[in-house]
């Protein structure tokens, strides 16, 4: 199990598993859950990780992912076998797979999905415990995200379990940082091409000037994503 920093606590009936795929993207590494049996988002295929699940879920209900991205499910076929062919299940909108009832939100990639526990949200990647979502182009969708987003917040929710990051015991506010940051970026990039940018790097630094430059091509890729939902609505200049 991972350590637990001052504040960063489960809600009740959930272990944190953490594993050991620390980079910018994942944070921390890739957090795995358990609830009733039940494994959400098993992570990497990584043999310790995955006997630290195994243990902490003791007889293998089943395994439910929030999406197809491998840091989050390449796990899964490793663990079944540790778990004696317990189901791996991929949920849709509105389906209940054990304790939890999924809903679709698209975004991150086009299978997302959150799962409710009660009013605990496992949210995947579509909200972290700490920085922001890598939207990108093609495959993600910056408008499909940022209506994802919109859902959770009507949501009456206690706590989220993130993909990535620490607990989140304050889900309302946490959105609410990720609507504004999301549209801050879209003011921003707006601006800088209403003043004649136009190339990749002078976008960047109108609109990203803080990113350091290991996180550069990942905050080009989420330029392009914003600069797609822009054009899909009609407004690029």
């Amino acid at each position: 199990m991972d350590g637990v920093e001052p504040g960063d606590r489960a809600p009740e009936g959930v272990v944190r598993v953490r594993a050991a795929n620390p980079s910018p993207l994942t944070l921390d590494g890739t957090n795995t859950y358990v609830v009733e049996g039940w494994v959400v988002d098993p992570g990497p295929d990584d043999a310790v990780h995955l006997d630290a699940v195994a243990r902490a879920a003791g007889r293998l209900a089943g395994i439910v992912l929030t999406h197809g991205h491998a840091d989050h499910s390449a796990g899964a076929a490793a663990l079944v076998e540790r778990g004696g062919g317990a189901p791996v299940v991929r949920p849709g909108e509105g389906e209940t797979v054990g304790p939890f009832r999924a809903i679709s939100t698209p975004g991150h990639a086009p299978d997302h999905v959150c799962l409710l526990y009660g009013r605990v949200c496992f949210s995947g990647d579509t909200v972290l415990g700490a920085g922001s979502v890598f939207i990108a182009p093609g495959e993600g969708s910056l408008s499909a995200y940022l209506d994802s987003l919109r859902r959770l917040r009507a949501l009456d929710l206690d706590a989220l379990c993130p993909g990535h990051g620490p607990f989140v015991h304050d889900p309302a506010a946490k959105i609410d940082e990720y609507l504004a940051h999301r549209l801050d970026r879209e003011r921003r990039l707006l601006a800088a091409l209403r003043d004649g940018a136009r190339t990749r790097d002078e976008l960047l630094d109108a609109a990203w000037p803080e990113v350091p430059p290991d996180l550069r091509p990942a905050a080009a890729l989420t330029l392009e994503a914003h600069l797609e939902k822009l054009a899909e609505e009609g407004r690029l200049p």
